[in-house]
């Protein structure tokens, strides 16, 4: 095919792809794009999170027990969630160049292989949870009923990891391209069923059994596999911005070894953490059920307050993937630095808040009289490193969305393993500090985390990786 054809027809296949969606997202206002493009996010992730909030908020009526089980296993599901998370980030970092430089066909044949990588991982991950959900939970050290709680929920979470597999995936390909619209709209809608489904399987309600703690978990997997039918619809419809279609799919084993090349770094940075996370809740289970109870609220918490800036970080990326594509490295990193000053401007507000209302936030989960002042106290030790979110937040995902995802997971490999779980460790043991030992050590390990990210930031290393 001659040059002029090959132009000719690519900008064709871009308008009847992109149609709605075909906002260049390199062009105009830095400021006004990350906030047309960071909002939907911020919708979609804090919907996406109120999901298990809600179900913590039930879950905590029946007790310490279930809240410290559904708290203990949901961190060997995120350990899980998090690697497949990671591995779909060379998939966000691929479609987000390639749709920067206008080449939209590649960018459609990157999402058919993430479909090929989504499948293999998800099962393989799947089956081992399934098969070693009571170990794992054993290994943790936490009382037998914590773990008999904990494990009827892991294993039907994990149940449902396929469809969660494939609605991250689909997620990344609409968010990447462009598109974080669909994306909150599907959001919304499995969002609701979940609210709407979780308290009637957890107590029973209406033709419902009384399920529990396990209610919660499968109310999960109907939610996510109603989202990722969703997902599918709108992708291979022509509803987003790139059209997933499957026709000539061919394994291209090249192409999946560049997704999964650019996703194991960013894979392992996310198992790790999560892992960090396991191990940290070794230390504090000797301190008893309700030290479990309360670090699992703050957990929930936790989710709530990063949404924003994990919102941002996610546009942030996008703008600094697409502009690498169309060759404009400065608007990328000015993309960076301008998402970080609006998250810290909230990130204080919220510390604020924290500092003199701790107690009514932890009332919102539990009214339990020796909870409150235990998980008030963890929030309060917290804001030391939830000050400095956005440092993190926006600059790890602008790094790792161009597709430098190697620095980022050294980074995070030595904030948890070097810092967090040795200080975890000591703060207990030789300075009186109890339990709350362990919840300092997290808190320095983030500042020490977030200050890494502005210095390699900086270098601009990041803006030559190639992908």
């Amino acid at each position: 095919m001659k040059q002029r054809d090959f132009e000719l027809e690519m900008a064709a296949g871009r308008g009847m792809a992109f149609g709605r969606y075909g906002r260049d997202w390199t062009k105009g206002p830095i400021l006004k794009n990350l906030f047309a493009l960071s909002w939907p996010m911020i919708v979609a992730n804090s919907v996406n999170m109120l999901g298990p909030t809600v179900d913590m908020i039930w879950v905590g009526k029946l007790g310490p027990t279930a809240i410290a089980g559904v708290g203990v296993a949901g961190i060997a599901i995120m350990l899980v969630q998090s690697g497949l998370m990671g591995l779909f980030q060379g998939l966000r970092a691929m479609v987000a160049r390639y749709v920067g430089a206008g080449d939209e066909r590649e960018a459609n044949h990157v999402a058919q292989q993430a479909v090929v990588v989504g499948a293999a991982s998800s099962i393989f991950l799947a089956a081992v949870g399934i098969f070693f959900s009571e170990p794992i939970l054993h290994l943790v050290g936490v009382a037998p009923d914590v773990a008999a709680e904990g494990a009827a929920y892991m294993r039907i979470q994990f149940i449902g990891m396929v469809a969660m597999s494939f609605r991250m995936m689909t997620d990344g390909v609409m968010q990447a391209s462009g598109d974080a619209m669909t994306p909150m709209k599907i959001a919304v809608v499995f969002r609701v069923l979940h609210i709407a489904l979780s308290p009637a399987l957890i107590f029973g309600w209406w033709i419902f059994p009384r399920l529990e703690v396990t209610g919660a978990a499968v109310t999960n997997v109907v939610s996510q596999s109603a989202g990722t039918a969703l997902s599918f619809w709108f992708l291979m419809s022509g509803r987003s911005r790139l059209r997933l279609t499957f026709k000539k799919l061919r394994v291209d084993l090249g192409m999946i070894w560049r997704i999964v090349r650019i996703g194991i770094p960013a894979s392992i940075m996310g198992m790790q953490m999560n892992l960090g996370q396991f191990v940290l809740m070794w230390f504090i289970a000797p301190f008893g059920t309700m030290a479990v109870a309360a670090h699992t609220l703050n957990q929930r918490v936790e989710m709530i307050l990063f949404m924003p800036a994990w919102g941002l970080g996610m546009a942030a990326g996008v703008l600094a993937g697409q502009n690498l594509g169309a060759r404009q490295p400065e608007r990328a990193e000015r993309s960076g630095w301008l998402g970080t000053a609006l998250v810290e401007g909230f990130a204080f507000l919220c510390c604020a808040v924290i500092l003199l209302w701790a107690e009514f936030i932890v009332d919102v989960f539990s009214t339990d009289p020796q909870l409150v002042p235990v998980a008030a106290t963890f929030l309060r030790i917290g804001t030391a490193g939830y000050a400095l979110m956005g440092l993190s937040g926006v600059l790890q995902q602008c790094i790792t969305g161009a597709g430098d995802t190697v620095l980022p997971m050294a980074l995070s490999l030595g904030v948890v393993w070097l810092v967090q779980i040795p200080l975890a460790w000591a703060l207990p043991k030789y300075t009186g500090l109890g339990v709350y030992g362990v919840r300092w050590a997290i808190a320095a390990g983030a500042v020490l985390g977030a200050l890494a990210y502005v210095v390699y930031f900086r270098t601009g290393r990041w803006k030559l990786k190639q992908v």
